[in-house]
């Protein structure tokens, strides 16, 4: 080796710590000048600073006690609001491209996408919840071992349904005969180590055949064995009592066929049900395209969709189908039914988070979970009960106790808000900055 070679050979490790350093070093900011609202219950913190250390928070409080570290990045919140990133429990990310849903579209790129978009309406976890392919595991245990830049995902897996029922997708969903069908689909689910297991249990109105108890108990009984919760697609009150009698951990939907009695209600508690979400965008999804919505010309909505996609939602070959669906004069009752069972079982102090059934098309990823909040306050919630719910509340139901809170130890999952949501919880709209583990949310491309 020539002598300069060896000198070169020598300062190359040397420069590939310099280097190391200046990345480690970046890896510190620090976040100046917000009103802090934690999620954990706790009153707003003005004047409140967060420093942030490898994606983790590793101090907060007010602003005048901050000991900032050297070199430390400073980002300057500009007097905004800072609360938890969004966490949804029920979404279905990578299957729909424009107004198409299918299986065939289900690609990394397709989730990874749609995990994006989650992420730049201020959703910084969502828990798939039934239409997934095996890839999503590949990506979720990617995330797990890393820092994200998109949304965090959890996944049901591909989702159980009744032979000839309603649900799931085709070339995705396993469909389920007997007992013993349903105990070996889920022990291949469980082996996959999914997040939760999910099935329908509906007959959509009576033009479908609706799964068995028998199916649903052996779905239940077997997850359980293998440690793994289950969740439902549930609409009738009474099976919704049932199942939960059966050891349910989580309705996907609200009732929406009656009021929730007190029956259900003890069962809830008895067997610690959840609420995991009433799903309250989608109930007003399927008879909103009727006409043009409002929300069409929103800024906020349109930097996530296409223009093709509009136009498409807006032409009277597709309204009109929906205009002559047999339940259209009944689905605002059913929305206005979700509605009151979701204060009535928050009144009633059961557990509840937020969730949209956001992805299939004309359920806009994102957005949805925006104005899910809107519709939660409607129902009668405060935004401090909206707000819990969609961010400890959900991390509470994924068991993921590094997210949900701005707390010392817990990641930096966090949204930068121009004004208060406590005062309108459509502030949380006024989005400035999103975060995830720390690494900033990069904007959304033009449509």
């Amino acid at each position: 080796m020539k002598y300069r070679e060896y000198l070169a050979s020598l300062v190359r490790p040397a420069g590939a710590i310099l280097m190391l350093a200046a990345v480690l070093n970046a890896e510190t900011k620090v976040f100046r000048n917000f009103t802090l609202i934690s999620g954990t219950g706790a009153a707003p913190l003005p004047a409140a600073a967060l420093v942030v250390e490898d994606g983790k928070i590793t101090w907060v409080g007010a602003g005048s006690r901050l000991k900032a570290p050297a070199g430390a990045q400073s980002i300057d919140c500009m007097g905004g609001y800072v609360m938890p990133g969004l966490i949804s429990l029920h979404g279905h990310p990578g299957n729909t491209v424009g107004l198409t849903q299918s299986a065939g579209n289900y690609t990394r790129e397709s989730v990874e996408h749609d995990l994006h978009l989650y992420a730049s309406y201020g959703v910084t976890t969502v828990l798939s919840l039934g239409l997934d392919q095996d890839l999503v595991f590949k990506l979720r245990d990617e995330q797990r071992a890393s820092r994200p830049e998109i949304a965090r995902i959890y996944t049901a897996g591909q989702g159980l349904i009744f032979d000839g029922g309603f649900g799931g997708l085709a070339g995705v969903t396993p469909a389920l005969k007997t007992p013993a069908d349903a105990e070996r689909v889920v022990a291949a689910l469980a082996a996959k180590k999914v997040d939760i297991v999910k099935f329908w249990m509906d007959p959509h109105f009576g033009t479908a055949p609706k799964m068995p108890y028998d199916i649903a108990q052996a779905i239940i009984a077997t997850a359980h064995k293998h440690g793994v919760r289950v969740a439902a697609h549930l609409f009738y009150l009474e099976d919704a009592k049932r199942l939960v009698e059966m050891g349910l951990d989580g309705m996907a939907h609200a009732v929406r066929d009656k009021p929730v009695d007190q029956e259900l209600i003890a069962g809830m508690k008895k067997h610690g049900t959840w609420l995991m979400s009433s799903t309250l965008t989608r109930e007003e999804s399927v008879f909103i395209y009727a006409s043009v919505p409002a929300f069409f010309s929103d800024p906020f909505f349109l930097r996530g969709v296409s223009n093709g996609v509009v136009a498409g939602l807006s032409n009277p070959s597709y309204q009109n189908p929906i205009k002559a669906d047999p339940q259209f004069s009944h689905y605002p009752q059913y929305l206005e039914m979700a509605q009151k069972n979701l204060k009535a079982l928050a009144d009633a102090g059961i557990k509840y988070g937020m969730g949209t059934d956001s992805g299939p098309p004309g359920r806009f990823i994102g957005f949805f979970e925006q104005w899910e909040l809107e519709l939660m306050v409607q129902a009668g919630l405060t935004p401090a009960q909206v707000i819990e719910a969609a961010t400890r509340s959900g991390a509470e139901f994924l068991r993921a106790k590094d997210l949900g809170t701005l707390e010392k130890g817990k990641w930096a999952d966090l949204i930068v808000l121009e004004r208060n949501p406590l005062e309108n919880i459509r502030n949380t709209r006024t989005i400035k900055s999103v975060f995830i583990a720390g690494n900033e949310v990069k904007p959304l491309k033009a449509n």
